[in-house]
């Protein structure tokens, strides 16, 4: 699990694509920055640098690689949620 900075960097992979993509927790938004092939590391999706589009957005731009941004969701909740926060009763 990563720090409470203020950005962090997080990749996630699926099916031989990699996304890079970063959480900004002031405000909590999320940024996709690169989609790499996994097996040689060839970038797969290009964004305009300073463009990089939230999780919805990149959704809508590459539907095709849905799989891709339900993992990043997946771990996404992951970084969001702490694993040892208490359960609610």
């Amino acid at each position: 699990m990563s720090t409470m900075a203020e950005t962090d960097t997080h990749r996630t992979q699926i099916d031989g694509l990699q996304a890079t993509w970063t959480l900004d927790r002031c405000p909590t938004r999320i940024r996709i920055l690169t989609v790499t092939d996994a097996s040689n590391n060839l970038l797969a999706v290009e964004f305009p640098s300073g463009q990089y589009p939230d999780l919805a957005q990149a959704r809508t731009l590459h539907p095709e690689l849905t799989k891709l941004w339900d993992a990043v969701r997946r771990d996404l909740w992951c970084e969001l949620v702490p694993r040892n926060r208490p359960a609610r009763t």
